[in-house]
């Protein structure tokens, strides 16, 4: 079950956006075509649905008809301020009563695989957020819905998108830099006690894993979007201050199968917030620092000694730029959903991402062994739920909480 990358002879089509490739391959669905503009819904009005309907209103050929959400006074807010005319308590009712293309599922990772599966049974194309489910055996129930009724499963993974990403993973696939050998990925964010007060947050039924999965896991699948492949995995979780069921950082190494060496440090506990990748090849550094999404500003490539001047000259960015987002995405999907070609890489190969999430939490639940890609898939560790060992320091030294060092 490999997510590989696209193989280098897939390159991005001249004038096109990123994410867009010269093969055009036909999908299993019929194209929606440009004769009306795609109808869509949203599922969950909380803060990342503002993302879609922003990236749909963008779109001069999608229209959003419908969202839907248990509470009234935050579906009606929603609704009056993107103009949605379709306003429903549950996807059951928006279903039943409206004709539409394609669902975004912006809800808790909890109910995406029982959406999905509703969604297919109306024969509805879907976009979902992450994490898009709880468990590896969730996400492929979900996937394997979608492909058997011939429906495109696009997964909103929106640091793969953006000029700056298109343009670094094309230096590496192109051998420019020479071999990719040792990398850093760092999600060090701040979430304090007001946003673990959120009732499903904070816990293993509801939301799935901690920071690895809820934050660590987009930087680490913008690494394997850059890398490619994972071999091998051994890491830590640890619960270090916050009050909740899972970890608040994890510590991990992996071993990618092209043999770079990474590491990947995600926490909840870091007042200077940063979301930072690095690359260290034979012949130059790549590295891109930011928070939430990258513009090409926020690359950087640093070449070695032994670079010319004119063959660095050769690496610069692209002057147009196209920064990273739900908007390059949702409108790449759109576009294959209008024309029946596959889905680009940028929205599928949604497996890797939770398969390297998946064997942190399966290595921390062994104390820390090694677990490889195709031992995660024969043993199926984890396959059905994250819920696993974490550390707590403090228990373990005997120190008293605030105590300081």
């Amino acid at each position: 079950m490999s997510d590989s990358a696209l193989p280098a002879s897939a390159t991005p089509a001249p004038g096109g956006p990123p994410g867009t490739t010269t093969t055009a391959e036909r999908a299993a669905w019929e194209p929606i075509g440009h004769d009306r503009p795609v109808r869509a819904a949203i599922i969950g009005t909380g803060a990342v649905a503002h993302l879609h309907a922003q990236a749909l209103a963008l779109d001069p050929l999608a229209e959003l008809v419908a969202c839907s959400n248990r509470n009234a006074e935050r579906r009606e807010a929603f609704a009056d301020r993107y103009a949605v005319p379709g306003r429903y308590e549950t996807l059951e009712e928006l279903l039943a009563a409206e004709t539409v293309d394609v669902v975004h599922l912006c809800t808790p990772p909890d109910l995406h695989r029982e959406q999905t599966l509703q969604a297919v049974a109306a024969g509805v194309h879907v976009v979902c957020e992450k994490p898009p489910a709880l468990s590896l055996a969730e996400l492929d129930d979900m996937q394997e819905a979608c492909d058997e009724a011939g429906l495109a499963f696009a997964i909103i993974f929106q640091q793969r998108t953006g000029t700056g990403a298109a343009h670094v993973r094309d230096l590496l696939r192109s051998g420019a830099l020479g071999r990719p050998l040792i990398a850093q990925c760092e999600t060090l964010w701040y979430r304090g006690t007001d946003y673990y007060a959120v009732d499903w947050r904070g816990r293993w039924d509801t939301e799935g894993g901690g920071t690895t999965l809820g934050h660590g896991i987009h930087q680490m699948d913008l690494l394997a979007h850059l890398l490619g492949d994972w071999q091998e995995i051994s890491a830590q979780t640890w619960r270090l201050d916050r009050e909740t069921d899972m970890e608040d950082a994890s510590t991990a190494t992996i071993l990618f199968r092209n043999g770079v060496v990474a590491t990947a440090v995600s926490s909840t506990l870091c007042p200077r917030e940063t979301s930072h990748v690095r690359v260290d090849c034979e012949r130059a550094t790549i590295e891109v620092e930011h928070l939430y999404g990258h513009a090409t500003e926020n690359w950087r490539i640093t070449p070695a000694p032994i670079v010319t001047d004119e063959e660095a000259a050769g690496w610069a960015f692209p002057e147009e730029d196209e920064p990273s987002g739900h908007i390059p995405l949702i409108r790449e999907t759109f576009r294959a959903l209008r024309e029946g070609t596959v889905l680009p890489d940028v929205a599928s190969s949604a497996r890797r991402p939770l398969e390297i999430v998946t064997a942190i939490y399966a290595s921390a639940d062994a104390g820390g062994r090694r677990i490889t890609a195709a031992g995660l898939r024969e043993t199926g560790a984890l396959s059905r739920g994250l819920e696993s060992t974490v550390r707590d320091p403090r228990a373990e030294l005997g120190l008293t909480v605030g105590a300081g060092v």
